[in-house]
């Protein structure tokens, strides 16, 4: 699919993995609405192709509101990536009790509800406009995580919520075949992101050292190569593709 004057929606597109895709896609002639929460877009830097839009992926006004706006645009709205995501850890039961049950649900609200939210709205968008010649009207690619395989010590929540993004692939784009909608997803390993700002230069290069091959942590701009890489492959579609340099997630 050709990206070039097309409009796409980027969640969590203010930073991280978000803002790397929403760039690259702009680059290649595409009028990207960056979604993420108010206060995050308003210190967003200006970036040509690139418009802000803030809303929270777990409410359905405001997604919907974003999506509405970008169905508007000049070019038909043919891509979808959903970036927005958290990853507090927390044990089952740690030294202060048992897991935050609320902690949990949020987790899951954001990464899995939020996806879903997104993915339903700018599906039911996507799916009212005009076909290519091959009948293709768009593609949504998800973010999940190789912590829906090997989640490890304090990821209950958040491998239980990017599992669920995983398992969402595969019947997602079968819903969507009839549309013409692609629906893939991404399962990134350990990414140099503003998540792992806190972390010592030792641990980033203990992080590193993990990785089989190339040993470096991964980059928001090799997540967004694969993103563009995924929307312009046609025949992609229902899979879970991994980005880890073959890294598989110890206990801890």
């Amino acid at each position: 699919m050709l990206i070039t004057d097309t409009t796409a929606i980027v969640t969590g597109g203010a930073s991280g993995l978000g803002a790397a895709t929403a760039r690259a896609l702009a680059s290649r002639g595409a009028h990207v609405f960056a979604v993420d929460l108010p206060d995050v877009v308003t210190k967003a830097p200006v970036v040509d192709g690139v418009t802000y839009a803030g809303a929270d992926v777990t409410d359905a006004d405001q997604v919907q509101t974003v999506v509405d706006q970008a169905a508007g645009a000049v070019n038909p709205l043919r891509i979808v990536v959903n970036c927005a995501g958290i990853g507090p850890s927390a044990r089952v039961v740690g030294r202060g009790g048992p897991h935050d049950f609320d902690l949990f649900r949020k987790v899951v609200e954001v990464n899995l509800i939020g996806t879903f939210n997104v993915l339903r709205l700018a599906a039911a968008a996507i799916g009212r406009t005009e076909p290519d010649q091959h009948g293709q009207r768009g593609v949504v690619v998800n973010t999940a995580s190789v912590a829906a395989f090997e989640g490890q010590i304090g990821q209950a929540a958040y491998a239980a919520s990017k599992g669920g993004v995983a398992s969402l692939t595969l019947p997602a784009a079968r819903d969507l075949a009839s549309s013409g909608i692609r629906v893939m997803t991404i399962a990134p390993g350990i990414v140099d992101t503003p998540m792992l700002a806190t972390i010592s230069e030792e641990f980033r290069a203990g992080l590193a050292e993990s990785v089989p091959f190339p040993k470096r942590l991964g980059a928001p701009e090799d997540y967004a190569q694969l993103a563009v890489d995924i929307v312009e492959h046609d025949y992609l579609n229902g899979e879970v593709i991994r980005m880890d340099g073959a890294l598989r997630m110890p206990p801890r």
